[in-house]
């Protein structure tokens, strides 16, 4: 089980990295707040003093085709947001 999906890179996020040292992930939806720390300790080599979560729920969405309505809706998802100890950053444009 991945437990680290793919870092957030928003203009919101990007903003709370640099000002708060924080980070945001999206995680996989069963991981709670020991295995998302554990693993961005593991990954990124650095120490988390604190993880919050959200759970996202799913976007309802209708359209009308020559079929009839179709409903759907996209995936719940959800994220991480964590905060790392004082003077340590994660560099997450290395990869690139």
């Amino acid at each position: 089980m991945s437990i680290l999906i793919k870092p957030i890179i928003t203009e919101k996020a990007t903003m709370d990295s640099e000002l708060n040292n924080r980070y945001s992930f999206f995680v996989n939806t069963k991981a709670n707040k020991i295995e998302i720390k554990k693993a961005v300790e593991a990954a990124y080599g650095v120490s988390v003093e604190k993880v919050r979560t959200i759970n996202v729920r799913p976007d309802r969405k209708s359209r009308y085709t020559k079929t009839g309505m179709q409903h759907g809706k996209t995936n719940a998802t959800k994220k991480a947001i964590v905060q790392l100890a004082e003077g340590e950053t994660i560099d997450l444009y290395a990869n690139l």
